[in-house]
């Protein structure tokens, strides 16, 4: 006989504990006939080999053929939709779902305006009642091609100033302490080289 200052019996001759409770709870609600029944009325799966074709056949049905539209970009613009004398061009608008006042006011003096919605319908969802082409933070902006062209002729008449000044000063270093002889040449050589861009069909 124990007692409580004894020291609980370990080895073999330890009798098994018994949990208070289940090992498992049980669901609630469910006796195990209750769960068999339950399992019993479930549909049962078509052939994945069935059921993958007829989905696929839904899929290209919807796409009308294989037209995956999966690593489309969302804000690719079909050249032949932009009027004639025009230029179009994603600005943003929204940041977490804020403007920017300041950034407005500099793409407005900048001549851009907003696409009307009513000029590109499929651009937009069915029944849409907004009045301008909005896409993830993004606004569809317009202004005349000539413009633009201007912009870009003095973006990169200023890249090729920027590079011409960092060419002079690499030319016009002064000689190191431990000067080398390139028989009057200069020690700096820049090359230059040019690629072809390839321009998208679609």
């Amino acid at each position: 006989m124990s007692t409580d200052n004894e020291d609980p019996v370990i080895g073999e001759d330890a009798a098994p504990r018994r949990r208070p409770g289940p090992h498992a709870p049980m669901p609630s609600g469910l006796a195990p006939a209750a769960m068999t029944a339950t399992a019993q009325t479930q549909p049962r799966e078509d052939d994945p080999r069935t059921r993958a074709a007829k989905r696929a056949q839904e899929l290209r049905e919807h796409w009308g053929g294989d037209n995956i539209p999966e690593g489309e970009d969302k804000f690719a613009i079909d050249l032949r939709v932009i009027p004639d004398g025009w230029s179009y061009e994603w600005k943003m608008h929204t940041v977490l779902n804020k403007e920017d006042p300041s950034y407005q006011v500099q793409i407005a003096r900048a001549g851009w305006e907003a696409v009307p919605a009513y000029r590109h319908p499929e651009m937009m969802p069915d029944n849409y009642k907004g009045m301008t082409i909005d896409r993830d933070g993004q606004r569809l902006m317009e202004r005349p091609a000539e413009i633009t062209a201007s912009a870009v002729a003095r973006e990169n008449r200023k890249a090729r100033e920027q590079v011409g000044q960092k060419e002079a000063q690499l030319s016009g270093a002064q000689a190191g302490h431990f000067e080398r002889n390139n028989k009057g040449d200069s020690l700096v050589k820049i090359k230059k080289s040019y690629e072809p861009m390839k321009i998208p069909t679609e």
